[in-house]
């Protein structure tokens, strides 16, 4: 597995992160093993995790296998909480948070620690300062940002210039893939600007892009779970199926499995620094890990660009945007 460097900084990572939002959940701790070694075994080096994924039982479970395995990099998130306020990076909160996953991870540090989404009710200095923190006790390597706003990236990185901060904003993680481009709009300019490396999570669509979905939905997929079919349910409609449709054309094509194809259209943007990827079962992960060396040719990723692409206009294109 390939390397690249998490945006301007010198933290070299895999070019496929292993998510882990199911473990704990629908992936027991015996299959999570047998993930996590295959996943090693192919040159993976990079795991990510949140404090709310199962409860607290992934980072459990984490933290139990790199025990043997110190040299395993870790990314985890704080800021989700459950119930009527869906955020809450209050300095309190967050510190807390980041105690906590240290204690499940048993680890001293966390090598990146993002914040999982936008929080209006915290005033954004309080949680820069917070971050600044982590950072300056050691606790944390890297800071990094989840689910955030072009605007709200740029408020942040922009605070912390004034601020002289030592916890520079270094990931934005954020869902990428040939069924949600939302980011290309101002995301992707203002950390190219900014100089921070992009974690794509959810690279094929939320499993929509890797066709099983195109006929029927599967017993054993997450759109059958109930836990997980509000998740998956908003590509399963027209125009994604359209995109699905140009990807299997593609893939049957090259003689490649669709999610290789969707998998190299993400990485094939240099501005990805790895792509998160998630599967419930180990022959899933073999199946993701299987094509990664695969070349997608250059003029089958523009035809793809072509068939996802989005509405583009004013203000981000046109007469105005020279």
């Amino acid at each position: 597995m390939e390397t690249r460097t998490l945006g301007s900084t010198g933290l070299r990572v895999s070019t496929l992160t292993l998510g882990t939002m199911s473990w704990g959940r629908d992936t027991d701790i015996h299959e999570a093993r047998d993930q996590f070694n295959i996943y090693r075994d192919s040159g993976g080096f990079l795991i990510d995790t949140a404090d709310v994924y199962s409860d607290g039982l992934s980072e459990e479970i984490i933290g139990e296998f790199l025990k043997e395995h110190p040299e395993v990099l870790v990314s985890s998130k704080a800021g989700s909480v459950r119930g009527s306020q869906p955020a809450n990076t209050s300095r309190g909160h967050i510190l807390n948070s980041l105690e906590t996953s240290l204690r499940r991870l048993r680890r001293n540090h966390i090598d990146i620690w993002h914040i999982h989404r936008w929080d209006a009710r915290t005033p954004l200095d309080e949680l820069l300062a917070a971050l600044d923190h982590a950072v300056t006790s050691g606790k944390v390597r890297y800071v990094g940002v989840s689910n955030f706003a072009g605007w709200q990236l740029t408020q942040a990185a922009t605070i912390q210039v004034h601020s002289k901060s030592q916890a520079k904003i270094a990931s934005a993680q954020m869902e990428y893939s040939l069924l949600e481009r939302g980011i290309e709009r101002e995301v992707l300019p203002a950390a190219d600007a900014l100089g921070v490396g992009i974690m794509a999570w959810s690279p094929l669509g939320r499993g929509v892009l890797t066709g099983k979905y195109r006929y029927n939905t599967p017993a054993d997929s997450r759109a059958a779970s109930k836990h997980f079919a509000g998740f998956v349910s908003p590509y399963l409609s027209d125009r994604p199926r359209t995109i699905v449709d140009a990807v299997c054309v593609a893939a049957e094509a090259l003689g490649l499995a669709p999610l290789d194809v969707a998998l190299g259209w993400v990485l094939s943007k240099q501005q990805i620094s790895t792509a998160v990827v998630g599967a419930r079962t180990v022959s899933q992960l073999r199946a993701i890990l299987s094509g990664l060396d695969s070349e997608l040719p250059a003029e089958i990723a523009q035809a793809l660009d072509e068939v996802s692409a989005g509405y583009r206009g004013y203000p981000e294109f046109g007469w105005n945007q020279p």
